[in-house]
């Protein structure tokens, strides 16, 4: 199961930099905010839900996988 738990995090990885990479394309103070200040992502997530879709979809995909790759 450590495996599974592995690939889950890299799928995780994977969504949070393409989630940063959307956040800077939009706007690059949007993308300073978020990076230093969290709850801010949340904000930009439902204020650009169009833009975050994808990239939350793939983190939240990622902590199910850890989930089910947990001992």
């Amino acid at each position: 199961m450590d495996i599974v738990f592995k690939i889950g995090m890299l799928i995780f990885v994977v969504g949070f930099i393409f989630y940063i990479v959307e956040v800077f394309r939009t706007s690059v103070a949007w993308g300073i905010a978020c990076v230093f200040i969290y709850p801010l992502g949340i904000v930009f997530t439902i204020m650009h839900w169009k833009v975050a879709r994808n990239p939350v979809l793939i983190k939240l995909a990622g902590l199910g996988v850890m989930m089910v790759g947990s001992p």
